[in-house]
Protein backbone atom coordinates (compact mmCIF):
# COMPACT_ATOMS: atom_id res chain seq x y z
CA UNK A 1 0.00 0.00 0.00
CA UNK A 2 1.47 3.35 -1.07
CA UNK A 3 1.72 6.20 1.44
CA UNK A 4 4.61 7.93 -0.29
CA UNK A 5 4.19 11.65 0.28
CA UNK A 6 0.56 11.20 1.38
CA UNK A 7 -1.05 13.85 3.59
CA UNK A 8 -3.05 12.79 6.65
CA UNK A 9 -5.65 15.55 6.93
CA UNK A 10 -9.03 13.92 7.57
CA UNK A 11 -10.15 10.45 8.55
CA UNK A 12 -12.47 10.69 5.55
CA UNK A 13 -9.37 10.47 3.34
CA UNK A 14 -8.53 6.99 4.66
CA UNK A 15 -10.21 3.76 3.58
CA UNK A 16 -10.72 0.80 5.90
CA UNK A 17 -7.74 -0.86 4.23
CA UNK A 18 -5.59 2.24 4.81
CA UNK A 19 -6.52 2.29 8.50
CA UNK A 20 -5.75 -1.39 9.06
CA UNK A 21 -2.44 -1.07 7.20
CA UNK A 22 -1.35 1.83 9.43
CA UNK A 23 -2.35 -0.13 12.55
CA UNK A 24 -0.30 -3.13 11.38
CA UNK A 25 2.71 -0.86 10.88
CA UNK A 26 2.16 0.62 14.33
CA UNK A 27 2.27 -2.89 15.79
CA UNK A 28 5.64 -3.42 14.12
CA UNK A 29 6.92 -0.21 15.69
CA UNK A 30 5.55 -1.28 19.07
CA UNK A 31 7.32 -4.64 18.99
CA UNK A 32 10.78 -3.54 17.84
CA UNK A 33 12.90 -0.40 18.15
CA UNK A 34 14.10 1.37 15.00
CA UNK A 35 16.65 3.92 16.27
CA UNK A 36 18.05 5.00 12.88
CA UNK A 37 15.16 4.51 10.47
CA UNK A 38 14.62 8.24 9.92
CA UNK A 39 18.17 9.44 10.49
CA UNK A 40 18.69 12.65 8.54
CA UNK A 41 14.96 13.43 8.34
CA UNK A 42 13.44 16.54 9.94
CA UNK A 43 9.97 16.90 11.41
CA UNK A 44 8.50 20.41 11.76
CA UNK A 45 5.88 20.77 14.51
CA UNK A 46 3.72 23.87 13.97
CA UNK A 47 1.43 24.21 16.98
CA UNK A 48 -0.70 27.33 16.80
CA UNK A 49 -2.83 25.93 19.65
CA UNK A 50 -1.84 24.34 23.00
CA UNK A 51 -0.92 20.66 23.05
CA UNK A 52 0.82 18.23 25.36
CA UNK A 53 0.28 14.66 24.16
CA UNK A 54 0.05 15.24 20.41
CA UNK A 55 3.09 17.49 20.12
CA UNK A 56 5.34 15.59 22.53
CA UNK A 57 4.39 12.15 21.20
CA UNK A 58 5.20 13.26 17.65
CA UNK A 59 8.52 14.66 18.80
CA UNK A 60 9.28 11.54 20.82
CA UNK A 61 8.33 9.33 17.88
CA UNK A 62 10.69 11.22 15.57
CA UNK A 63 13.59 11.15 18.04
CA UNK A 64 13.13 7.41 18.65
CA UNK A 65 13.45 6.87 14.90
CA UNK A 66 16.70 8.85 14.74
CA UNK A 67 15.24 11.99 13.19
CA UNK A 68 15.35 15.62 14.26
CA UNK A 69 12.62 18.09 15.21
CA UNK A 70 12.17 21.81 14.62
CA UNK A 71 9.12 23.97 15.28
CA UNK A 72 7.20 25.97 17.84
CA UNK A 73 4.49 25.42 20.45
CA UNK A 74 3.24 29.01 20.67
CA UNK A 75 2.01 30.98 17.67
CA UNK A 76 3.10 34.20 19.41
CA UNK A 77 6.75 33.35 18.73
CA UNK A 78 6.13 32.73 15.03
CA UNK A 79 5.90 35.33 12.25
CA UNK A 80 2.13 34.88 12.25
CA UNK A 81 2.21 37.36 15.15
CA UNK A 82 3.67 39.86 12.66
CA UNK A 83 0.84 39.29 10.21
CA UNK A 84 2.31 36.51 8.07
CA UNK A 85 -0.27 34.23 6.48
CA UNK A 86 -0.49 30.55 7.32
CA UNK A 87 0.15 29.82 3.63
CA UNK A 88 3.47 31.68 3.61
CA UNK A 89 4.59 30.21 6.93
CA UNK A 90 4.03 26.64 5.72
CA UNK A 91 5.50 27.39 2.29
CA UNK A 92 8.76 28.42 3.95
CA UNK A 93 8.90 25.79 6.70
CA UNK A 94 8.26 23.04 4.16
CA UNK A 95 11.67 23.92 2.68
CA UNK A 96 13.30 23.32 6.06
CA UNK A 97 11.73 19.92 6.76
CA UNK A 98 10.69 16.53 5.39
CA UNK A 99 7.28 16.30 7.08
CA UNK A 100 5.05 18.78 8.93
CA UNK A 101 2.60 18.30 11.80
CA UNK A 102 0.23 21.21 12.32
CA UNK A 103 -2.35 22.09 14.96
CA UNK A 104 -4.46 25.17 14.38
CA UNK A 105 -7.60 26.69 15.92
CA UNK A 106 -9.30 27.20 12.53
CA UNK A 107 -11.26 24.41 10.83
CA UNK A 108 -9.63 23.43 7.54
CA UNK A 109 -6.22 24.94 8.32
CA UNK A 110 -4.44 21.61 7.89
CA UNK A 111 -5.93 21.12 4.41
CA UNK A 112 -4.78 24.59 3.40
CA UNK A 113 -1.31 23.91 4.82
CA UNK A 114 -1.04 20.72 2.76
CA UNK A 115 -1.64 22.75 -0.40
CA UNK A 116 1.06 25.28 0.42
CA UNK A 117 3.96 22.82 0.46
CA UNK A 118 5.39 19.81 -1.28
CA UNK A 119 6.22 17.88 1.89
CA UNK A 120 3.67 15.62 3.59
CA UNK A 121 1.42 17.32 6.16
CA UNK A 122 -0.22 15.65 9.16
CA UNK A 123 -3.23 17.22 10.84
CA UNK A 124 -2.63 17.39 14.59
CA UNK A 125 -6.09 18.91 15.11
CA UNK A 126 -7.81 21.72 13.21
CA UNK A 127 -10.38 23.57 15.30
CA UNK A 128 -13.50 21.47 15.92
CA UNK A 129 -13.08 19.63 12.63
CA UNK A 130 -10.72 16.63 12.57
CA UNK A 131 -7.98 14.88 14.55
CA UNK A 132 -7.09 11.81 12.45
CA UNK A 133 -3.95 10.67 14.29
CA UNK A 134 -5.86 10.63 17.59
CA UNK A 135 -8.42 8.40 15.89
CA UNK A 136 -5.72 6.04 14.67
CA UNK A 137 -4.22 5.66 18.15
CA UNK A 138 -7.74 5.20 19.57
CA UNK A 139 -8.34 2.37 17.11
CA UNK A 140 -4.93 0.86 17.84
CA UNK A 141 -5.74 0.87 21.57
CA UNK A 142 -9.11 -0.79 20.95
CA UNK A 143 -7.55 -3.46 18.75
CA UNK A 144 -4.87 -4.23 21.35
CA UNK A 145 -7.49 -4.67 24.07
CA UNK A 146 -10.31 -6.38 22.16
CA UNK A 147 -8.36 -8.23 19.48
CA UNK A 148 -10.45 -6.70 16.69
CA UNK A 149 -12.47 -3.62 15.79
CA UNK A 150 -15.67 -5.20 14.53
CA UNK A 151 -19.21 -5.12 15.96
CA UNK A 152 -18.51 -3.12 19.13
CA UNK A 153 -21.03 -1.04 21.07
CA UNK A 154 -19.42 2.35 21.41
CA UNK A 155 -20.54 5.26 23.60
CA UNK A 156 -19.39 8.87 23.26
CA UNK A 157 -20.08 11.17 26.22
CA UNK A 158 -19.48 14.87 26.82
CA UNK A 159 -18.77 17.57 24.27
CA UNK A 160 -19.90 16.02 21.00
CA UNK A 161 -20.54 19.34 19.28
CA UNK A 162 -17.01 20.73 19.35
CA UNK A 163 -15.12 17.47 19.92
CA UNK A 164 -12.93 16.86 16.86
CA UNK A 165 -11.75 13.54 18.34
CA UNK A 166 -15.37 12.37 18.48
CA UNK A 167 -16.10 13.49 14.91
CA UNK A 168 -13.05 11.70 13.50
CA UNK A 169 -13.52 8.49 15.49
CA UNK A 170 -17.22 8.17 14.68
CA UNK A 171 -16.48 8.35 10.96
CA UNK A 172 -13.72 5.74 11.30
CA UNK A 173 -15.93 3.34 13.25
CA UNK A 174 -18.47 3.26 10.42
CA UNK A 175 -16.03 0.90 8.65
CA UNK A 176 -16.31 -1.64 11.47
CA UNK A 177 -20.05 -2.12 11.97
CA UNK A 178 -20.07 -0.31 15.32
CA UNK A 179 -23.27 0.58 17.15
CA UNK A 180 -22.88 4.10 18.52
CA UNK A 181 -24.49 5.88 21.47
CA UNK A 182 -24.11 9.67 21.57
CA UNK A 183 -24.55 10.87 25.18
CA UNK A 184 -24.66 14.63 25.74
CA UNK A 185 -26.83 17.57 26.75
CA UNK A 186 -28.84 18.87 23.80
CA UNK A 187 -26.65 21.96 23.51
CA UNK A 188 -23.57 19.77 22.92
CA UNK A 189 -25.09 17.01 20.79
CA UNK A 190 -23.41 15.47 17.76
CA UNK A 191 -23.78 17.89 14.81
CA UNK A 192 -26.66 17.01 12.51
CA UNK A 193 -24.49 16.74 9.41
CA UNK A 194 -22.36 14.04 11.06
CA UNK A 195 -25.45 12.08 12.07
CA UNK A 196 -26.89 12.31 8.56
CA UNK A 197 -23.64 11.03 7.12
CA UNK A 198 -23.63 8.07 9.50
CA UNK A 199 -27.27 7.39 8.68
CA UNK A 200 -26.46 7.40 4.97
CA UNK A 201 -23.74 4.81 5.64
CA UNK A 202 -26.24 2.56 7.43
CA UNK A 203 -24.69 3.01 10.88
CA UNK A 204 -26.90 2.17 13.86
CA UNK A 205 -26.79 4.95 16.44
CA UNK A 206 -28.78 6.39 19.34
CA UNK A 207 -28.88 9.81 21.03
CA UNK A 208 -29.49 10.17 24.76
CA UNK A 209 -28.68 12.37 27.75
CA UNK A 210 -28.68 9.46 30.21
CA UNK A 211 -25.22 8.07 30.89
CA UNK A 212 -26.25 5.86 33.82
CA UNK A 213 -28.80 3.92 31.77
CA UNK A 214 -26.62 3.62 28.67
CA UNK A 215 -23.30 2.56 30.17
CA UNK A 216 -24.43 -1.04 30.86
CA UNK A 217 -24.94 -1.61 27.10
CA UNK A 218 -21.44 -0.53 26.07
CA UNK A 219 -18.19 -2.26 25.24
CA UNK A 220 -16.33 1.06 25.18
CA UNK A 221 -17.06 4.51 26.57
CA UNK A 222 -15.21 7.41 24.98
CA UNK A 223 -15.21 10.13 27.62
CA UNK A 224 -14.47 13.75 26.64
CA UNK A 225 -14.14 17.00 28.55
CA UNK A 226 -16.39 20.00 27.99
CA UNK A 227 -14.06 22.24 25.96
CA UNK A 228 -14.23 25.69 27.51
CA UNK A 229 -12.04 27.21 24.79
CA UNK A 230 -14.55 26.36 22.03
CA UNK A 231 -17.50 28.19 23.56
CA UNK A 232 -18.41 31.62 22.16
CA UNK A 233 -19.01 32.97 25.70
CA UNK A 234 -18.44 31.84 29.33
CA UNK A 235 -22.16 31.84 30.14
CA UNK A 236 -22.86 28.99 27.72
CA UNK A 237 -19.95 27.00 29.13
CA UNK A 238 -21.09 27.48 32.73
CA UNK A 239 -24.49 25.98 31.86
CA UNK A 240 -22.97 22.61 30.95
CA UNK A 241 -19.66 22.32 32.81
CA UNK A 242 -19.58 19.29 35.07
CA UNK A 243 -22.73 17.83 33.52
CA UNK A 244 -21.19 14.32 33.38
CA UNK A 245 -18.84 13.02 36.06
CA UNK A 246 -17.87 9.38 35.70
CA UNK A 247 -16.96 7.62 38.97
CA UNK A 248 -16.01 4.08 39.95
CA UNK A 249 -19.36 3.60 41.70
CA UNK A 250 -21.12 3.96 38.34
CA UNK A 251 -19.37 0.88 36.92
CA UNK A 252 -21.12 -1.81 38.99
CA UNK A 253 -23.24 -3.16 36.13
CA UNK A 254 -20.91 -2.73 33.16
CA UNK A 255 -19.81 -5.60 30.94
CA UNK A 256 -16.80 -7.65 32.02
CA UNK A 257 -14.71 -6.42 29.06
CA UNK A 258 -15.97 -2.83 29.28
CA UNK A 259 -13.22 -0.22 28.81
CA UNK A 260 -12.97 3.56 29.07
CA UNK A 261 -11.05 5.76 26.63
CA UNK A 262 -10.34 9.48 26.97
CA UNK A 263 -8.25 11.63 24.58
CA UNK A 264 -7.13 13.76 27.55
CA UNK A 265 -6.70 16.25 29.11
CA UNK A 266 -9.43 15.68 31.65
CA UNK A 267 -10.95 18.22 34.01
CA UNK A 268 -13.65 16.80 36.30
CA UNK A 269 -15.52 14.45 33.95
CA UNK A 270 -13.44 11.37 34.83
CA UNK A 271 -12.69 10.60 38.47
CA UNK A 272 -9.21 9.43 39.45
CA UNK A 273 -10.70 6.48 41.36
CA UNK A 274 -11.07 4.76 37.95
CA UNK A 275 -7.37 5.11 37.07
CA UNK A 276 -6.24 1.87 38.71
CA UNK A 277 -9.19 -0.26 37.66
CA UNK A 278 -9.11 -2.58 34.67
CA UNK A 279 -11.65 -0.36 32.95
CA UNK A 280 -9.57 2.78 32.52
CA UNK A 281 -7.10 2.40 29.66
CA UNK A 282 -6.66 6.07 28.77
CA UNK A 283 -3.02 6.31 29.88
CA UNK A 284 -2.21 3.26 27.76
CA UNK A 285 -4.14 5.03 25.01
CA UNK A 286 -1.91 8.11 25.31
CA UNK A 287 1.24 5.96 25.21
CA UNK A 288 0.03 4.31 22.02
CA UNK A 289 0.49 7.66 20.30
CA UNK A 290 4.19 6.81 19.98
CA UNK A 291 4.03 3.66 17.78
CA UNK A 292 1.11 5.00 15.73
CA UNK A 293 2.87 8.27 14.98
CA UNK A 294 6.15 6.45 14.34
CA UNK A 295 4.34 4.39 11.73
CA UNK A 296 2.90 7.47 10.05
CA UNK A 297 6.22 9.31 9.98
CA UNK A 298 7.95 6.32 8.40
CA UNK A 299 5.24 5.71 5.82
CA UNK A 300 5.03 9.35 4.80
CA UNK A 301 8.72 10.26 4.57
CA UNK A 302 9.68 7.62 2.02
CA UNK A 303 9.12 10.27 -0.66
CA UNK A 304 7.77 13.75 -1.29
CA UNK A 305 4.45 14.88 -2.64
CA UNK A 306 4.52 17.14 -5.67
CA UNK A 307 4.34 20.87 -4.95
CA UNK A 308 0.74 21.11 -5.99
CA UNK A 309 -0.12 24.66 -4.94
CA UNK A 310 -3.76 25.50 -4.43
CA UNK A 311 -5.67 22.38 -5.46
CA UNK A 312 -8.48 22.91 -7.95
CA UNK A 313 -11.06 20.15 -7.78
CA UNK A 314 -12.41 19.26 -11.21
CA UNK A 315 -16.03 19.54 -10.07
CA UNK A 316 -15.50 22.33 -7.53
CA UNK A 317 -18.16 24.99 -6.98
CA UNK A 318 -16.60 28.41 -6.54
CA UNK A 319 -17.84 31.74 -5.28
CA UNK A 320 -19.65 30.45 -2.17
CA UNK A 321 -18.71 31.96 1.17
CA UNK A 322 -18.38 29.24 3.78
CA UNK A 323 -20.98 29.85 6.54
CA UNK A 324 -18.64 28.37 9.15
CA UNK A 325 -17.09 31.39 10.86
CA UNK A 326 -14.22 29.19 12.05
CA UNK A 327 -13.37 28.00 8.51
CA UNK A 328 -9.84 28.95 7.49
CA UNK A 329 -11.22 30.48 4.26
CA UNK A 330 -12.79 33.24 6.36
CA UNK A 331 -9.42 34.11 7.90
CA UNK A 332 -6.93 33.62 5.05
CA UNK A 333 -6.80 35.00 1.53
CA UNK A 334 -7.81 31.76 -0.17
CA UNK A 335 -10.43 30.86 -2.74
CA UNK A 336 -13.34 28.94 -1.27
CA UNK A 337 -14.05 25.60 -2.87
CA UNK A 338 -17.08 23.36 -2.38
CA UNK A 339 -17.67 20.02 -4.00
CA UNK A 340 -21.05 18.34 -4.59
CA UNK A 341 -22.02 15.61 -2.18
CA UNK A 342 -22.45 12.22 -3.80
CA UNK A 343 -26.13 11.24 -3.95
CA UNK A 344 -27.13 14.71 -2.72
CA UNK A 345 -27.30 17.08 -5.72
CA UNK A 346 -28.49 19.99 -3.59
CA UNK A 347 -25.69 19.70 -1.03
CA UNK A 348 -22.02 20.59 -1.17
CA UNK A 349 -19.12 20.19 1.26
CA UNK A 350 -16.42 22.75 1.96
CA UNK A 351 -13.08 21.49 0.69
CA UNK A 352 -11.35 22.88 3.78
CA UNK A 353 -13.52 22.71 6.91
CA UNK A 354 -15.77 19.87 5.58
CA UNK A 355 -18.96 21.77 6.48
CA UNK A 356 -21.93 20.55 4.41
CA UNK A 357 -24.37 23.18 3.09
CA UNK A 358 -27.53 23.39 1.01
CA UNK A 359 -27.10 24.81 -2.51
CA UNK A 360 -29.58 25.91 -5.17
Amino acid sequence: MEFKGKNIISIRDLSKEDILYILDKAKEMDEKEHPSLLKGKILATLFFEPSTRTRLSFESAMHRLGGDVIGFADAKISSVSKGESLWDSVKVIGRYSDVIVIRHPMDGAARLASEATGVPVINGGDGANQHPTQTLLDLYTIKKNFGNLENLKFGFVGDLKYGRTVHSLAHALKHFNATMYFISPKSLCMPEEHLKELEKEGVEFYETENLNETIKNLDILYNTRIQKERFPNPENYNKVKGVYKLKKSMLKNVKKKFRILHPLPRVDELNRDIDNTKYGIYFQQAANGIPVRQALLCLMTKGKAKDKGNVKLSNAIKGIKCPNEKCITNHENVETLFYPEKDYPKKARCHYCERCIEID
